[in-house]
């Protein structure tokens, strides 16, 4: 309680940011079982999709011109995603496919700004980094569908689905893990590609996230054990 007191407004107003965006994503995840219930790509999904874009913006309006830029690359696509949904006009998946792509690309490029920028491990450093792994994920979906919408084929499933969002962000985990069970595999070459990309940016960005997570928190500890020997020494 003290603390707070003592911190500036805006850093007590943006704690957390990162963790509301987690959670979001993280529910997004869980409630995939759902989709076969509600149907292909359901309302509870579009919800959540929703609530995602809405946080993400807030975890970047630290800045006025990010939000700005959010807001301009989100409505967009909230009006592609919820016409669809709504009217049923199939080939708003194409706009919002674009923006969908556009808009989380900006938000992970925003968060990766601030990881990179940090010097002290916090909740919240470590939640933006989960964050970005995820949305990393979400974001290639939207890529592996555009894929789809152009060349339309390019990936083979087993059950011969169609490649809804809800399968193209099944697939984008399994390829950014590196688990590739075989049940969906690309056909075309720019879907191959495409799946490398992710599985390579994917364990790139583990590898060197740790690094850097690890560096900040030996050079965190050094700096409060020089600290105490310096007030030990003053003593």
């Amino acid at each position: 309680m003290h603390k707070n007191r003592h911190l500036p407004l805006g850093q007590i107003i943006f704690r957390g940011r990162f963790l509301n965006l987690l959670i979001y994503i993280l529910v997004l995840i869980a409630i995939q079982p759902l989709d076969e219930v509600i149907g292909e790509f359901g309302l509870l999904l579009d919800i959540i999709v929703s609530f995602i874009l809405v946080s993400a913006i807030y975890a970047v309006s630290h800045k006025k011109k990010h939000t700005t830029i959010g807001i301009l690359l989100a409505v967009p696509f909230l009006i592609a995603l919820w016409t669809k949904q709504l009217f049923g006009i199939r080939w708003m998946q194409i706009p919002e496919t674009i923006f969908g792509i556009a808009f989380f690309g900006f938000i992970i490029a925003i968060i990766l700004k601030f990881i990179f920028s940090e010097d002290e491990i916090k909740r919240d450093l470590i939640a933006g980094a989960a964050a970005v792994y995820l949305l990393l994920a979400i974001g290639w979906a939207f890529a592996y569908r555009a894929i789809e919408v152009l060349q339309p084929g390019s990936f083979a499933i087993a059950d011969a689905q169609n490649v809804t969002y809800s399968i193209a962000l099944y697939y984008s985990f399994v390829t950014i893990t590196t688990l590739g069970y075989g049940d969906i595999f690309p056909v075309t070459t720019a879907a191959k590609s495409c799946a490398i990309l992710e599985a390579i940016v994917g364990q790139l960005y583990l590898v060197i996230t740790i690094a850097l997570l690890v560096g900040v928190h030996v050079s965190q500890t050094l700096a409060k054990k020089s600290s105490s020997a310096k007030s030990e020494h003053q003593d």
